[in-house]
């Protein structure tokens, strides 16, 4: 009988990780019966809609329209809907994918109904506790009994965590097996020019993380970097909704409005990996964007203190530069004044990472940890 698995997934960045493995394991249907959980944790009718289209994925089998909240009140309204779903469904094993509420609390509720528990991306590190993702990934770590990672450092974070080496897999990354896809049509869609923009000549920015949006010294530093830099390079800035509120809250969207940082609407994956992989460089707080921006060889400088992801600093384009204003100049000016160097991809991010995993849950014991 084919092993009954729920794919969770709760925000945009899950279902670029999720679409490879629904593939994957909709290739076997003698072994796989692979069910797909939304829980709504971030929902959007029409930039879900077109995401799904896009990555080839089917209708979410089951929607739990949970909705937005603080992170304890979405993520135990998360546990109470999966929990019904769990005891309804009785899979063989439950996989959660990256590090956002919807991960954890699927977690949890799998660990605690004793149902085998698989995390994909598992054991990245920023190490930094005031993130909540970093909470995220260190308590689905514990719980989960089948770790599939990435990078290198995983295999390390986790080994130094005490976890079982049997259940440590280094099988590569599901976010590049989409990217790897979906190249195709990202080279035939040319959203530069779309925007009035010639190739290689405007930077993009993207800015989420509560560190950087939320706290409003930080995000005016930041605003005024951009300005600046934007009079050297213009920018084309996709912005969250909840970043769009915070910089009009703070008048801040009016001072970008008057420079040469173009705020646009969030863009589907396709449209967005276009207008990154024709740009000159890349400012962003995002983990997937800088794992993208190293696979298409774009410079990538990340405006944050620390990266969970720092195979993309030794073998990709990848710079650490904090949020520092002058730091963010100085970064830019010297990647505008560099040549451009070679591309060295990361081991096993070859688009089949997805395979390994499939591959390896069709012959594990399914077990509890």
């Amino acid at each position: 009988m084919p092993r009954k698995i729920l794919c969770v997934v709760g925000a945009r960045p899950n279902f670029m990780k999720v679409a490879p493995l629904l593939t994957a394991f909709r290739r076997r249907p003698e072994t796989f019966d692979a069910k797909l959980i939304h829980t709504g944790q971030h929902y959007d009718a029409v930039m879900s809609d077109v995401f799904f289209e896009q990555l080839g994925m089917p209708a979410p089998d089951i929607h739990l329209g949970v909705g937005p909240g603080s992170h304890a009140a979405q993520t135990a309204r998360i546990m109470v809907a999966f929990e019904e779903i769990v005891t309804e469904q009785k899979p063989d094993l439950v996989l959660v994918v990256g590090d956002v509420n919807s991960t954890i609390a699927a977690a949890i509720v799998s660990a605690k109904a004793g149902i085998p528990l698989a995390h994909v991306e598992a054991g990245l590190r920023s190490f930094d506790r005031r993130m909540p993702e970093e909470i995220n990934r260190i308590v689905t770590d514990a719980l989960a009994s089948y770790l599939f990672v990435t990078e290198e450092s995983g295999v390390e974070n986790l080994a130094h965590e005490g976890a079982d080496p049997t259940r440590i897999f280094l099988v590569g990354n599901v976010m590049i097996d989409t990217l790897d896809a979906l190249l195709p049509r990202i080279r035939e869609r040319h959203m530069a020019a779309e925007l009035g923009l010639e190739a290689g000549s405007y930077g993009v920015v993207t800015l989420h993380r509560p560190s950087n949006v939320d706290d409003e010294p930080t995000l005016a530093r930041l605003v005024g970097a951009l300005e600046r830099i934007g009079s050297r390079l213009p920018l084309v800035f996709p912005a969250h909704p909840r970043t769009r509120e915070r910089l009009a809250r703070n008048g801040l969207d009016k001072k970008l409005a008057s420079s040469s940082v173009r705020v646009v609407e969030p863009l589907p994956y396709v449209e967005f990996i276009s207008l990154v992989s024709e740009s000159r460089l890349v400012l962003t707080d995002s983990g997937g964007i800088q794992e993208e921006s190293t696979m298409l060889g774009i410079p990538c400088l990340t405006l944050r203190e620390s990266t969970e992801r720092p195979i993309t600093i030794s073998v990709g384009t990848n710079k650490l530069v904090g949020v520092d204003p002058e730091a963010a100049v100085d970064a830019v000016e010297a990647v505008l004044s560099a040549p451009r160097g070679e591309l060295s991809y990361p081991p096993l991010w070859d688009g089949h990472a997805a395979e390994r995993i499939a591959e390896i849950l069709s012959g594990v014991e399914l077990r509890p940890l």
